[in-house]
């Protein structure tokens, strides 16, 4: 019997509706600082990095999801299932967001940031590899993959690197998520795409 496959239409709606409130739900963590001036916007200076570099990995997350999911017409359960297990790992985001604003960057705080981008991060891999399933079956792999998969499981090697080091640099560690971000903003070799994951 012949696999039942399903236009990806909602699921793209279904996937932009949820990281636009993960969006919406981290920006209302940004409180207005007692003091005024200068000197206020200084104090919130962490608040607003983290807020920055958790909006980026959203941001990069939409972009790549955009670039994955156009190259298919149709998905199947795998991507469904993929695709629900990678909103819920983004979900979580604004939580571990906020736990690192209020512990204000601690060593746990951090590890369980990198942590969580691990998580995210798996999901997102698994709904890389059952499109990537959907398009070795009619030939729409391109080695523009491979070199992205790999970049991939090297920002996988960055996150858990993290997770000891915030135990003694929580800062460092930071640096070394937000290096991530970086990877995936710089263009993938042989690719005339947005940056992927």
């Amino acid at each position: 019997m012949a696999e039942k496959l399903y236009t990806t239409t909602r699921l793209e709606a279904f996937s932009d509706g949820v990281l636009a409130v993960i969006i919406t739900i981290m920006v209302l963590e940004l409180k207005v600082p007692h003091p005024d001036g200068f000197a206020g916007l200084l104090s919130i200076a962490p608040t607003l990095f983290i807020y920055l570099l958790s909006f980026t990995f959203t941001g990069i997350y939409w972009i790549n999801h955009h670039h994955l999911v156009r190259r298919v017409e149709q998905c199947d359960h795998r991507v469904l299932y993929a695709n629900l297990s990678f909103l819920f790992g983004a979900s979580l985001l604004p939580f571990f967001t906020s736990y690192v604003i209020e512990k204000r960057s601690s060593s746990f705080s951090v590890a369980l940031y990198a942590a969580s981008m691990i998580f995210t991060a798996i999901c997102f891999f698994l709904l890389r590899l059952a499109i990537g399933r959907l398009l070795r079956r009619t030939g729409g792999l391109q080695p523009e993959d491979s070199a992205t998969q790999r970049k991939h499981i090297f920002s996988l090697g960055l996150y858990i690197a993290a997770i000891p080091l915030a135990h003694f640099h929580p800062h460092i560690a930071l640096g070394a998520i937000t290096m991530v971000t970086v990877i995936w903003i710089l263009p993938t070799s042989h690719s005339d795409e947005y940056p992927r994951d």
